[in-house]
């Protein structure tokens, strides 16, 4: 598989794989955080980040679809989804050592997260060689 190819193919995983999770987030933060996490979303305040979170993945993931079907973007659409990628297995790293462990789903998100962010780092500097 070519280089670019298998870049089309991680940005469209991870933008197909976000959307889900964006929605989960602030679709209907109370319907699906509150029985997956046990928390209650009950302020207008978590709302609002909760649907700022979504909109934040759902940002990313039109940069992503753009970077499949446009070559001029797919570089920076690349860079997007490391930055994206690692950022947030950053800081749940981060949260695993100040805070502890956290709930299963979280910890499959953060492997996640390291596998793509590491794959997109890969791809990068296997297109920087050539």
């Amino acid at each position: 598989m070519t280089n670019e190819r298998s870049q089309k193919l991680v940005l469209l995983i991870a933008a197909i794989g976000l959307i889900p999770i964006a929605l989960g987030y602030g679709f209907m933060p109370e319907e699906t955080l509150t029985p997956l996490y046990g928390f209650e979303v009950d302020s207008v305040n978590l709302k609002h980040i909760m649907r700022a979170v979504m909109g934040l993945y759902f940002g990313q993931i039109i940069i992503w679809f753009l970077g499949v079907s446009n070559p001029k973007l797919r570089r920076p659409a690349m860079y997007c989804l490391v930055v994206f990628m690692l950022g947030l297995a950053g800081g749940r790293i981060i949260s695993l050592v100040v805070d502890g462990i956290s709930h299963w789903l979280l910890i499959v998100y953060l492997i996640l997260e390291l596998f793509i962010g590491l794959i997109g780092l890969k791809l990068i500097s296997t297109e920087n060689k050539t």
